[in-house]
């Protein structure tokens, strides 16, 4: 087994990286890493020094690839699914990318501060940019709302790299903040729980999801 990928299944970008890999159907080996344990710390930072995951490490070739979208792009060129997860069309890859930072820059962002801020102590709390960012976020679901009203997946009519960054962001920020009224997204979102890729990212993340603090 040549390639690794040092993850953690409650991660969201780990989850990206992984449903990428299982629609590939690349064979890897999982490296589970702790950040809390030393040990795992050192480990992830001989491959990354940045200590962050999801990385992949591709031993014949002597590669570690960091970040999510990279590890995507890497495995696109190195081990494409059946149907490539970033088009080769130049125009279709770029919806597709715009999409991806869409789902990691935006909907992501405002997640990760109202969940960022139930993990500080009391005196720490901001409770304005909390609200802040849930309003920030009501307003991507909108703009994803409006997008999704005419395509199948988030950048077109087959499922891609943009829809691998979907998935999780968007299970931990309707958990946050609820589509509501937001019905294409909604639907939209249905289906990513039906891709096998991400039902199994789903239960693999399963004995950890109890460590999200859903406030």
């Amino acid at each position: 087994m040549t390639l690794k990928l040092y993850y953690h299944p409650l991660s969201n970008f780990c989850q990206k990286a992984l449903i990428s890999l299982y629609e590939s159907n690349v064979d890897f080996t999982p490296v589970f890493i702790d950040l809390g344990n030393e040990s795992d710390r050192a480990k992830l930072g001989a491959v990354w020094p940045m200590v962050k995951f999801p990385v992949l490490v591709d031993e014949a070739r002597g590669e570690s690839v960091p970040e999510a979208t990279i590890i995507i792009e890497y495995l696109n060129d190195r081990h494409p699914a059946a149907v490539p997860l970033i088009p080769a069309e130049k125009d279709a890859a770029r919806t597709v990318r715009l999409m991806d930072r869409f789902f990691d820059l935006h909907v992501n962002q405002h997640m990760f501060a109202v969940v960022s801020d139930r993990l500080k102590p009391e005196e720490r709390k901001d409770p304005a940019g909390v609200e802040e960012a849930k309003a920030k976020l009501a307003e991507t679901y909108a703009y994803a709302d409006g997008v999704l009203k005419a395509r199948e997946w988030a950048a077109g009519n087959d499922f891609s790299m943009a829809d691998c960054a979907a998935a999780p962001t968007l299970y931990y920020a309707n958990r946050i903040v609820p589509f509501g009224e937001h019905k294409n997204l909604a639907a939209y979102f249905e289906r990513l729980m039906k891709r096998p890729s991400f039902a199994r990212v789903f239960e693999e993340a399963e004995p950890y999801r109890h460590l999200f603090p859903a406030g």
